[in-house]
């Protein structure tokens, strides 16, 4: 393929409205584990996985919004230069659904980069009592141009699947990822990581 991202550190966002289970995928997806109580997210939450994908080692730096208004002025700075955001909405519950489109305006407004891949993922698929069905996700996702997927956090399905999707499409759009991008400051490495903590004052515990 002639493409290097050995070595390479993508940004990922997580958003969506409170309590859909976004932390409950990070956790599942970066540590294999799932509580049934987390706490919601105060400001943000950071965690890193390295992962293979199509025999690329790839890092990624996987950011945690929160989902409630009054933390929402925090996020305009974690939106920069992300190279995939991952749109979360909870089956059960019709208005997490309706959410989305205020959040991808929000994406629209303070994304840097205009070719951010964006997935959209339909959470708590292990619930009976749905409320959003399948076709409904895959009709938004189709007009919006998103990736889609469902899964459950709490049954593991669809989760690894979601995070290889998502950089599998980031490899495949260069414009995100390259050398050239990288020296106009776009990327993402673990040194700047650690300078973004000044961007959050004392809200955001990036442990």
């Amino acid at each position: 393929r002639g493409m290097d991202a050995a070595g390479l550190t993508l940004k990922l966002l997580l958003v969506g409205d409170s309590a859909v289970g976004k932390s409950s995928l990070l956790l599942r997806f970066t540590d294999g584990a799932f509580e049934p109580c987390l706490k919601p997210t105060v400001g943000v939450d950071f965690k890193v996985k390295k992962m293979v994908v199509d025999g690329h080692a790839v890092q990624l730096a996987i950011w945690d919004t929160a989902g409630q208004e009054r933390f929402r002025t925090l996020t305009p700075s974690y939106y920069r230069g992300a190279q995939g955001v991952v749109l979360v909405y909870d089956v059960t519950r019709k208005d997490t659904f309706a959410g989305l489109e205020s959040w991808l305006n929000e994406l629209d407004m303070y994304t840097t980069k205009s070719n951010t891949v964006k997935m959209l993922v339909g959470n708590k698929t292990d619930k009976p009592d749905r409320e959003v069905e399948r076709k409904e996700g895959l009709q938004f996702a189709r007009k919006r141009s998103l990736l889609f997927i469902e899964t459950s956090a709490k049954t593991q399905d669809g989760v690894q699947h979601a995070f290889e999707e998502l950089v599998i499409k980031i490899l495949q759009t260069p414009g995100l990822w390259d050398k050239s991008a990288e020296k106009r400051g776009v990327q993402l490495t673990a040194s700047s990581a650690q300078q973004d903590k000044s961007l959050c004052g004392a809200y955001c515990p990036l442990s």
